[in-house]
């Protein structure tokens, strides 16, 4: 059973809502079966995007989840941190207003606050 750490909803901004969550994982399917177990909350499943980012042994994958680009910004910061064997999810409920280029430093915000949660040890 993979453990799922959730840290819930972390930011909001203009009405969009911002969650994280991640997994120790080793494959693809460690990666499938984390997605499933985070959208059998009807929360998560309704949630306009969950893009994420997985770092495994055979390389890296990535999905946007149509927020496009946001995948490769969670990729990039996971990459940075050396954090190897590893899914990041951020979630999305879109709150009615576009966020422009914001909208890729809420992912990051979201991404940090993740890290910074695995690095003290929570």
């Amino acid at each position: 059973m993979i453990q799922l750490t959730r840290l819930g909803v972390v930011l909001s901004d203009r009405g969009s809502k911002y969650a994280v969550t991640g997994a120790r994982v080793s494959s693809r399917a460690d990666v499938d079966a984390v997605l499933t177990e985070l959208k059998s909350d009807k929360a998560y499943a309704k949630a306009t995007h969950n893009t994420w980012a997985a770092t495994l042994p055979t390389g890296a994958l990535k999905a946007d989840d149509g927020e496009s680009g946001a995948a490769m910004v969670i990729l990039r910061m996971m990459e940075r941190a050396g954090l190897a064997d590893h899914v990041i999810i951020v979630t999305r409920w879109y709150g009615g207003k576009k966020l422009g280029g914001d909208r890729f430093r809420r992912v990051q915000d979201a991404t940090r606050a993740y890290l910074d949660q695995l690095e003290s040890g929570h």
